[in-house]
């Protein structure tokens, strides 16, 4: 016999987030057979909908499935009792961020919309502390010179130290996720490297390759692949506007190639993500049930991106308020990379993992 052991708990948290009316699913089987990316064997989403039906946490939490659904939409789409399995796996990844988080106060914070004042007070607080033992906690006279006000010295190796403190708590999260993961697919053992694997899944990471099977939210693949290279055209040019302040080489030019690029990343992402919010707030019906953490997301990079562009031209036009501007940039950095693990950015680890899994045993999408 198998002990079912419902996590109740869990059920409300799943129907409150993901607006679903779960017990009204009667397994026809329509999610799994519209879904374009299901693997023949154990498909998704029917199964999952039932253990959502039953609050199955363990069977959900640490489940591969959830996180290979790039949720296109059209399970919901063709749901004929309007459930909405891919806001359902939406919100069974959101509560994914806050089971692994470590500290899980961090998760909690960064998911809640009642803790928003005390994730904003964080950065605040910890960046006026630097400030003041870098001794320039106060506005700079003279032409606008952000050194003057955050030491490249202070600002870099702070930075670093807590993304890398970040990103070790993350990594430990991702290790009790991995081991989920085994647990619950205890008949197939991984064979392979996590670097092979993950080298095995090298085009789908740069193409987004899966995305071209999306119906529903044709634009998914556009807007995604616009945010990510423009992030990670941004991440490239910080790098190197870290090397030109140890080499004593900044502020950069306006005309320097790596000012251009930057210029050009942040176009990327204003495009990106206007599409994004637009379909989200003009095209409910197929992109489903935008949640907190959602529009934590996109507003936060979408603030990251503005305030960086308005503290470039604070810079070149000497503005008065430049050093607050520039203090508000910290911290939209701040969310989105010292963040990064306990958010809904943190699918970007989690989704990378999940599918070196799903390589590891050989579970392939359609």
């Amino acid at each position: 016999m198998i002990e079912v052991k419902p996590d109740i708990e869990f059920k409300k948290q799943l129907k409150r987030i993901s607006n679903s009316s779960l017990n009204e699913c009667m397994q026809c089987g329509t999610c799994s057979v519209v879904c374009s990316l299901a693997p023949d064997d154990k498909p998704f989403p029917r199964k999952e909908m039932i253990w959502a039906g039953w609050g199955l946490k363990d069977k959900l939490i640490g489940n591969t499935d959830i996180w290979l659904c790039h949720q296109c939409g059209e399970c919901s789409t063709y749901c004929p009792r309007g459930v909405k399995p891919a806001d359902v796996f939406s919100a069974v990844r959101e509560l994914s961020y806050q089971h692994y988080a470590k500290p899980k106060f961090l998760g909690k914070i960064l998911n809640d919309p009642k803790w928003l004042a005390v994730a904003i007070l964080i950065p605040v607080l910890i960046i006026s502390a630097i400030l003041f033992m870098a001794g320039t906690l106060q506005i700079p006279e003279g032409p606008v010179n952000y050194s003057k006000f955050f030491p490249h010295a202070w600002l870099n190796i702070s930075f670093t130290f807590l993304w890398l403190l970040s990103m070790g708590l993350g990594i430990l999260g991702l290790r009790n996720f991995l081991s989920d993961m085994k647990k619950q697919n205890p008949e197939i053992k991984p064979t392979g490297s996590f670097l092979k694997n993950l080298f095995s899944i090298r085009k789908e990471i740069i193409l987004h390759s899966n995305f071209n099977t999306c119906s529903a939210q044709k634009t998914r693949k556009t807007t995604h692949l616009l945010v990510f290279y423009g992030f990670i055209l941004l991440l490239f040019v910080t790098v190197f506007a870290i090397y030109a302040a140890v080499t004593h080489k900044y502020p950069l030019a306006i005309t320097n190639p790596f000012k251009i690029i930057g210029n050009i990343a942040a176009i990327m992402l204003f495009a990106g993500l206007a599409i994004m919010i637009a379909n989200r707030i003009f095209n409910k019906k197929d992109f489903g049930n935008s949640t907190y953490t959602d529009w934590l997301l996109l507003i936060s990079l979408f603030l990251l991106t503005v305030s960086g562009v308005i503290v470039e031209a604070a810079r070149f036009l000497n503005w008065g308020s430049a050093y607050h501007l520039y203090f508000f940039h910290l911290i939209c950095v701040w969310f989105i990379i010292i963040y990064l693990p306990f958010t809904k950015f943190g699918h970007l680890l989690f989704r990378v993992v999940a599918m070196v899994f799903a390589s590891s045993i050989n579970r392939k999408l359609k």
